[in-house]
């Protein structure tokens, strides 16, 4: 059967009707977004992975329940509750989240691949490597509003709810988080300038 057409809510319709295949697509659909906002955040392959399926245990039962009432917002929905399952995880070994990217998993290999020369190939690839870098750099606070915001699709709100922070707090983080990186690429291209 061909999803490509299909709605969030509409294959959440099938799965509740007992269409397991309705839920294996949105899996499909969503697996890499929502596994690189866990993983961004856990910076553990096997701890990501528990904490993904954790998630979908807790969203199955959560449909299952007849208890789903987030209308049009699958993908926030699920992000929200991988997030509240990291907190949990974190407040359980009493240390906040450092966000961290190993070298052994590319949050960019998940953002899918276009035909391209080598060497654009090799300056996609060297952008990503120095933009993983810099998010390294960012002050915590900042780097979970960007991962949230660019990696989970969440809307401001959804992203102070969370974080349990005003609106404007959010977007304050963000404003910086995005400043941060231009000041920290403009110094990075400064530097190469004179080297070169």
């Amino acid at each position: 059967m061909d999803f490509q057409l299909t709605s969030d809510q509409d294959l959440i319709h099938l799965y509740i009707a007992g269409d397991e295949s309705g839920l294996q697509e949105l899996i499909r659909r969503y697996q890499a977004k929502i596994y690189t906002s866990i993983y961004l955040l856990v910076k553990d392959e096997y701890l990501a992975e528990d904490i993904f399926q954790d998630t979908f245990i807790k969203v199955i039962n959560t449909l299952k329940a007849g208890r789903y009432n987030e209308e049009g917002k699958f993908l926030p929905w699920v992000i929200r509750i991988a997030h509240n399952l990291v907190i949990d995880h974190f407040r359980r070994e009493k240390r906040t989240p450092v966000i961290n990217n190993g070298d052994d998993f590319d949050i960019f290999e998940v953002l899918g691949r276009y035909d391209e020369s080598i060497e654009d190939k090799l300056v996609r690839e060297q952008t990503h490597r120095d933009l993983k870098t810099l998010i390294h750099l960012l002050p915590s606070e900042q780097k979970e509003v960007l991962i949230m915001r660019h990696y989970g699709d969440l809307s401001f709100k959804e992203i102070a709810d969370i974080t349990e922070v005003s609106i404007n707090t959010a977007l304050g983080r963000m404003r910086y988080a995005l400043n941060n990186l231009r000041k920290m690429l403009q110094s990075k291209e400064s530097s190469l300038k004179l080297n070169n």
